[in-house]
Protein backbone atom coordinates (compact mmCIF):
# COMPACT_ATOMS: atom_id res chain seq x y z
CA UNK A 1 0.00 0.00 0.00
CA UNK A 2 2.97 2.46 0.59
CA UNK A 3 4.39 2.06 -2.95
CA UNK A 4 0.88 3.20 -4.52
CA UNK A 5 1.47 6.10 -2.02
CA UNK A 6 5.24 6.71 -2.81
CA UNK A 7 4.15 6.62 -7.11
CA UNK A 8 1.61 8.70 -6.50
CA UNK A 9 2.93 11.50 -5.16
CA UNK A 10 5.62 11.35 -7.72
CA UNK A 11 3.47 11.60 -10.67
CA UNK A 12 1.90 14.47 -9.13
CA UNK A 13 5.32 16.11 -8.51
CA UNK A 14 5.87 15.20 -12.06
CA UNK A 15 2.33 16.67 -13.29
CA UNK A 16 3.18 20.06 -11.15
CA UNK A 17 6.70 20.38 -12.67
CA UNK A 18 5.31 19.45 -15.51
CA UNK A 19 3.10 22.80 -15.94
CA UNK A 20 5.32 25.19 -14.25
CA UNK A 21 7.43 24.77 -17.52
CA UNK A 22 4.49 24.28 -19.62
CA UNK A 23 4.06 27.80 -18.56
CA UNK A 24 7.58 28.97 -18.68
CA UNK A 25 7.48 30.05 -22.55
CA UNK A 26 6.02 33.41 -23.86
CA UNK A 27 3.31 32.63 -26.51
CA UNK A 28 1.27 34.62 -28.82
CA UNK A 29 -1.84 35.87 -27.48
CA UNK A 30 -2.51 38.53 -30.04
CA UNK A 31 -1.33 39.61 -33.37
CA UNK A 32 -1.26 42.77 -35.92
CA UNK A 33 -2.06 42.17 -38.59
CA UNK A 34 -3.19 38.45 -37.62
CA UNK A 35 -2.72 35.67 -39.34
CA UNK A 36 -4.46 35.38 -42.70
CA UNK A 37 -5.64 38.80 -42.47
CA UNK A 38 -5.93 41.66 -45.54
CA UNK A 39 -4.10 44.56 -44.44
CA UNK A 40 -3.93 48.14 -46.49
CA UNK A 41 -0.87 49.87 -47.36
CA UNK A 42 -1.06 52.10 -44.71
CA UNK A 43 -0.12 48.70 -42.43
CA UNK A 44 3.27 50.90 -40.20
CA UNK A 45 4.10 48.25 -37.93
CA UNK A 46 3.77 44.51 -36.77
CA UNK A 47 3.01 44.01 -33.26
CA UNK A 48 2.31 40.63 -31.20
CA UNK A 49 1.52 40.13 -27.56
CA UNK A 50 2.49 37.31 -25.58
CA UNK A 51 1.45 35.34 -22.59
CA UNK A 52 5.56 36.10 -20.75
CA UNK A 53 7.28 38.87 -20.68
CA UNK A 54 9.70 38.72 -22.74
CA UNK A 55 14.01 39.31 -22.62
CA UNK A 56 14.68 42.36 -25.59
CA UNK A 57 18.02 41.50 -26.20
CA UNK A 58 16.81 37.87 -27.53
CA UNK A 59 13.38 38.70 -29.04
CA UNK A 60 12.80 39.74 -32.59
CA UNK A 61 10.02 39.82 -35.10
CA UNK A 62 11.06 39.43 -39.28
CA UNK A 63 8.50 40.84 -41.82
CA UNK A 64 9.21 39.65 -45.45
CA UNK A 65 7.71 39.94 -49.23
CA UNK A 66 6.99 37.39 -51.15
CA UNK A 67 10.65 37.27 -52.48
CA UNK A 68 11.72 36.98 -49.16
CA UNK A 69 12.98 40.82 -48.77
CA UNK A 70 13.15 42.20 -45.52
CA UNK A 71 10.43 44.99 -44.86
CA UNK A 72 11.17 45.74 -41.50
CA UNK A 73 12.28 49.40 -40.58
CA UNK A 74 14.70 48.76 -37.69
CA UNK A 75 15.21 46.40 -35.16
CA UNK A 76 11.82 45.22 -33.21
CA UNK A 77 11.00 46.64 -29.93
CA UNK A 78 9.78 45.40 -26.45
CA UNK A 79 7.80 47.59 -24.91
CA UNK A 80 9.41 48.89 -21.64
CA UNK A 81 6.03 49.48 -20.02
CA UNK A 82 4.99 46.41 -21.14
CA UNK A 83 7.44 43.39 -21.08
CA UNK A 84 4.64 41.31 -23.12
CA UNK A 85 4.32 43.56 -26.17
CA UNK A 86 6.92 43.64 -29.01
CA UNK A 87 6.60 45.26 -32.56
CA UNK A 88 8.34 46.14 -35.59
CA UNK A 89 8.53 49.37 -37.83
CA UNK A 90 7.43 48.60 -41.21
CA UNK A 91 8.61 50.46 -44.59
CA UNK A 92 5.87 51.46 -46.85
CA UNK A 93 3.95 47.98 -48.08
CA UNK A 94 2.64 47.25 -51.51
CA UNK A 95 0.20 44.71 -52.41
CA UNK A 96 1.03 41.31 -52.13
CA UNK A 97 1.80 38.00 -49.73
CA UNK A 98 3.95 38.97 -46.33
CA UNK A 99 5.61 36.72 -43.72
CA UNK A 100 6.07 37.44 -39.98
CA UNK A 101 8.92 34.98 -38.43
CA UNK A 102 9.09 35.93 -34.71
CA UNK A 103 11.58 34.27 -31.51
CA UNK A 104 10.23 35.50 -28.33
CA UNK A 105 12.50 34.30 -25.27
CA UNK A 106 11.13 34.57 -21.92
CA UNK A 107 12.31 36.02 -18.75
CA UNK A 108 13.42 32.82 -18.18
CA UNK A 109 15.50 32.38 -20.93
CA UNK A 110 12.80 29.98 -22.64
CA UNK A 111 12.64 30.20 -26.18
CA UNK A 112 9.57 29.84 -28.61
CA UNK A 113 9.65 30.82 -32.23
CA UNK A 114 6.70 30.49 -35.17
CA UNK A 115 5.51 32.28 -38.03
CA UNK A 116 2.66 33.23 -40.09
CA UNK A 117 1.58 35.07 -43.01
CA UNK A 118 -0.89 38.16 -44.12
CA UNK A 119 -1.62 39.82 -47.20
CA UNK A 120 -2.03 43.67 -48.68
CA UNK A 121 -4.50 44.58 -50.92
Amino acid sequence: MKLHTTARASVAALLIAGCQLAHAHAFPTHQAPSAGATATTSQKDVAIDFDDALEPAFSSIAVTDAQGKSVTSGKAVVDPSNTKHMSVALNPLTPGDYSVAWVAVADDGHRTQGHYTFKVK
